[in-house]
């Protein structure tokens, strides 16, 4: 079992976003320090829910900070870059990292993002496939171009040009480049992810038997495109410590709902449509209730629970979910030192 920490450097009210970045840093140095396998950053754009726009640059610090950890993004937004933009920086990564980057992508949400890098709505509705299949050309061909012809209808056309620098040529690993995930909250980006043989990246609001459900679609449909029924999907997930259960979930219910409530006010839809935000309250009463929060005994038995129920062996927790640089910390270590050897 692979356990890492999910970075979303939240800013929580009255802090300032520089102290948000701190923690996310730090974050990443003091897991290495614990024992983790990973750290997973998010991007988001205009928003104090989290206030890392860009994780692959985040990620390139994270990496030069580090000497063993896995750092990947989740996610990067595809919809608000160029498909070879991010491909070219994803194999820079994986290349002066010797492969430990991961590069996890997404639709992201029908927000304003999309007005201002020009992506427009389409973009999120109708180009995401699109654009992966462009990514994964990027990160797997010698030479790679968009005809006129092939582009028809399409989002981008160019002529053929080298893929510089190549991932395939790093000094280290199996020569096939950084790994790529797909983040999935649906049954079409399940299937979307198994046809290509991706590996999934599922999110925090879903339980276990979700998580199944989803796992079994995406074996499903792996089988029926010629692919491997088996892939290392990453479950993401919350994690809160303390001696007693009751003191870790009172650490997340003071801290939680002011942040959720104030990040999630803050997202404006590109074309004015409403959109339903959770009760910040029962949000964070949720994820209490579904990840390891409480005890570092309680924890162990969740995240070994999931996986059975699952088959999912890699997890991405949010550590900072006090919003204390110093609380947060203490949680990483105790992860390391108090969950990690009773999980084998």
């Amino acid at each position: 079992m692979r356990v890492g920490a999910f970075v979303l450097a939240a800013q929580f009210p009255g802090q300032g976003q520089g102290e948000a970045l701190h923690r996310a840093v730090r974050t990443a140095e003091v897991a290495e320090e614990a024992g983790l396998d990973s750290v997973w950053l998010a991007e988001h754009h205009f928003v104090p829910y989290g206030v890392c726009p860009s994780a692959v640059t985040l990620a390139a610090l994270m990496l030069g900070r580090t000497r063993r950890l896995r750092v990947g993004t989740a996610v990067s937004v595809l919809p608000s870059t160029h498909p070879v933009a991010l491909g070219e920086q994803a194999a820079l990564l994986h290349l002066t990292s010797e492969g430990r980057f991961t590069l996890g992508v997404g639709r992201g949400g029908p927000w304003v993002d999309l007005e201002v890098f020009g992506g427009g709505l389409d973009a999120y509705e109708n180009r995401f496939p699109e654009d992966l299949d462009l990514l994964r050309r990027w990160l797997a061909e010698p030479r790679v171009g968009q005809s006129s012809a092939a582009a028809a209808g399409g989002r981008y056309g160019f002529r053929e040009v080298p893929v510089v620098p190549r991932a395939s040529e790093a000094l280290h690993g199996d020569g096939s480049g950084p790994e790529l995930i797909v983040a999935c909250t649906s049954p079409g980006s399940v299937r979307l992810a198994a046809e290509r043989g991706l590996p999934m990246l599922l999110g925090m609001h879903c339980g276990d038997e979700d998580k199944a459900a989803m796992v079994e679609l995406w074996r499903r449909t792996a089988r029926a495109a010629g692919r491997s029924p088996e892939a290392g999907h990453v479950s993401a997930g919350v994690c809160q410590l303390a001696d007693r259960t009751a003191d870790a979930r009172e650490t997340l219910l003071k801290a939680m709902p002011g942040w959720l409530k104030q990040g999630l006010d803050a997202h404006v839809t590109v074309d004015g449509r409403q959109r339903a935000m959770r009760d910040p309250v029962a949000y964070t009463e949720l994820l209490c209730d579904l990840h390891p929060v409480g005890t570092p005994e309680l924890a162990a038995d969740r995240l070994a629970a999931t996986s059975e129920r699952t088959g999912i062996t890699r997890f991405a927790l949010l550590t900072e979910g006090s919003g204390d640089l110093a609380s947060t910390e203490e949680n990483l270590r105790r992860l390391g030192a108090e969950v990690l050897p009773r999980l084998g």
